[in-house]
C-alpha cells in the first residue's frame, strides 16, 4: 500500500533537501543552525530535519529592500 502525504501535515527534510531546496550550501545550513540565525528545525539525535513551510517562512524573513535595510518595521 503507498502512502500519501497529506498537504496539512509538514513534509520533513533532510540538512541536504532543505539546502537544495534553499539553494544553499549544507555548511551554511549547519552554521546558521548552530548559531541559531537559521530557520526552525527539529533535531532527533544526529538527524536534523527542516518543514519546507519553516524554510519558506525563513527565507521570507530575509527580504530587504536595500543592503542596508534591516527589516525592522
Amino acid at each position: 500500500m503507498t502512502e500519501v502525504a497529506s498537504p496539512s501535515l509538514p513534509t520533513w527534510l533532510t540538512r541536504k533537501e532543505a539546502a537544495l531546496h534553499l539553494r544553499l550550501g549544507e555548511s551554511t545550513l549547519a552554521k546558521l543552525f548552530l548559531s541559531g540565525d537559521g530557520p526552525f528545525a527539529i533535531k532527533i539525535g544526529k538527524s536534523v530535519r527542516y518543514a519546507r513551510h519553516d524554510l519558506d517562512s525563513w527565507m521570507a524573513s530575509r527580504r530587504r529592500r536595500s543592503t542596508s535595510d534591516t527589516g525592522a518595521p
